[in-house]
């Protein structure tokens, strides 16, 4: 079972699998921030001051000993008050249109690339022969002809010549 293991670790699929995971987190970071602290305030400030990370429902007590304020999302889930985060339900919403965004931006440009190379291949021009090439097919075709106006007595052999891909 082991050797299993090893020889699925060491294909090459799990191993990007990995840097996939990896980079997506850091990726997954950097989207936060992009929402967290530009466009959510961007919104903020359209809607006229509005923060979403406060937005929030609360669905039980605040415990006697809570020393926070009572309208600051953060302080109150900490805490362990239940609580209904609108706000940062739609703050995740967008971190994921967002990320799907560029996801989808990405695969078109990687597809738009693909079709690209492919349509250069096949648009390229047959490879040419080189001058030498040519000169000894035209001398192989010419003997040939010489041949086959000799006897018919000449053996295949003695006809069959070099380039003649046999």
């Amino acid at each position: 079972m082991f050797k299993e293991f090893r020889a699925f670790i060491a294909r090459g699929n799990v191993l990007d699998l990995a840097v996939a995971v990896i980079i997506g987190a850091a990726f997954g970071k950097i989207i936060t921030s992009l929402t967290d602290d530009i466009i959510m305030p961007l919104i903020g400030k359209a809607t006229g001051g509005l923060d979403f990370s406060s937005h929030f429902v609360r669905l039980g007590d605040v415990p006697r000993d809570f020393k926070g304020s009572l309208t600051s999302y953060a302080d109150l889930k900490k805490a362990g008050v239940p609580l209904l985060g609108y706000g940062e339900f739609l703050t995740q919403v967008v971190d994921f249109l967002i990320i799907a965004w560029v996801i989808f931006l990405m695969v078109r440009a990687v597809n738009r690339a693909a079709s690209a190379l492919e349509h250069d291949k096949q648009a390229a021009p047959a490879p040419t022969d080189s001058a030498e090439v040519v000169l000894l097919r035209e001398i192989r075709d010419e003997l040939r002809t010489k041949g086959s106006t000799r006897s018919a007595g000449t053996s295949r052999s003695a006809k069959k010549l070099p380039l003649d891909g046999e």
